[in-house]
């Protein structure tokens, strides 16, 4: 017997808002969702390891606190969350009879339907939220981004579930309808704290909100420094092939809406009556959209004059995002 809690599937403009609003019954806007998880963000790391090529990571949205948790919480909704030292099924089992989705946190890389990540280093040390939306005997029904949902033997993705150490069988189950309205004041807040900082509240804060683009600026432009994006991506073409890959992927495809998130949060601040705030974040995400256009189009075989034209234009997009976004969060506080 096949047993589904909903039907609607597929990915609107952000992966896990439209996972949220699927498990929810589609009563939400896409828009809400991804501004009551807190929206847009920023951190910027690169990660080196020796013999690799330098790995370049860009969260673009409210990171990183856990989206669901907190879009569920700003929207009312009940849950009940647990871990455990080994899968649940019997409680999925039960929640999916009820009509009640389950939210998983896997290791990406042990899905079939991914396949073994490149980076192998980072496999495991960040969170990929799926839904498991129904079974069939032993198979389950998982919502992960397609217009339909993944078939996958129950003892497969278990071996998923248990591969990412920080989420090792965490499982969230919406148990109830909304309670009151939904929070948008304290999402715009959060939104806030995450540009102003401090947001982990120790010295890797310098990378996250204006302070990690700010750094990311610094970095584009360092000629010299061996944290400079010349020495790190400018010094071969496949150095120079890895740094643009990732920072298109970043800005459009990975943990972000296209346009670094900022259009779709645009659009939730003007169902929220902050239009300016919502024109200033649109217009910024378009120059995101540019720069993620210019790393799109870098010829892998530029040659170190193109380089660094290509790093230093990208680090004027960057001081222009900068200047729009303090507009904006000034106009959030006001």
């Amino acid at each position: 017997m096949t047993v589904l809690a909903y039907e609607d599937f597929g990915t609107g403009r952000h992966r896990e808002a439209s996972l949220i609003r699927h498990a929810l019954g589609s009563v939400h806007d896409e828009e809400l969702v991804a501004g009551l998880a807190g929206g847009v963000g920023f951190m910027y790391f690169v990660f080196e390891y020796e013999g690799r090529l330098p790995i370049l990571t860009i969260v673009a949205q409210a990171h990183p606190e856990p989206w669901v948790q907190v879009a569920l919480g700003r929207l009312g909704v009940p849950y009940e969350a647990t871990r455990a030292m080994n899968p649940r099924w019997g409680r999925v089992r039960a929640a999916l009879d009820a009509g009640q989705p389950a939210f998983c946190v896997v290791d990406r890389s042990a899905l079939p339907w991914h396949g073994p990540d490149p980076d192998a280093e980072l496999t495991g040390t960040d969170q990929h939220t799926v839904v498991i939306a129904g079974y069939d005997g032993d198979d389950l029904l998982v919502e992960d981004g397609a217009e339909t949902p993944y078939r996958i033997d129950r003892e497969e993705f278990g071996a998923a579930w248990t591969a990412h150490r920080k989420g090792r069988h965490q499982l969230i189950v919406p148990t109830g309808p909304p309670e009151g309205e939904p929070d948008v004041a304290g999402a715009i807040a959060s939104t806030v704290r995450h540009f102003t900082g401090p947001v982990l509240g120790n010295a890797f804060d310098v990378n996250f909100g204006f302070s990690g683009m700010e750094k990311l600026a610094a970095d584009l432009r360092d000629g010299s420094a061996a944290a400079g994006w010349e020495r790190r991506f400018g010094s071969t073409p496949e150095a120079f092939r890895a740094g643009t890959g990732r920072l298109y992927a970043c800005l459009e495809e990975e943990w972000t809406a296209p346009g670094a998130t900022r259009p779709l949060y645009a659009d939730f601040l003007d169902l929220a009556g902050r239009a300016e705030a919502a024109a200033l974040f649109r217009e910024s995400g378009g120059q995101w959209s540019e720069l993620a256009q210019l790393a799109h189009a870098a010829a892998p075989d530029a040659g170190p004059d193109e380089r660094r034209a290509f790093f230093d234009a990208c680090a004027l997009r960057v001081d222009r995002c900068l200047d729009l976004e303090r507009q904006a969060i000034r106009s959030l506080m006001a």
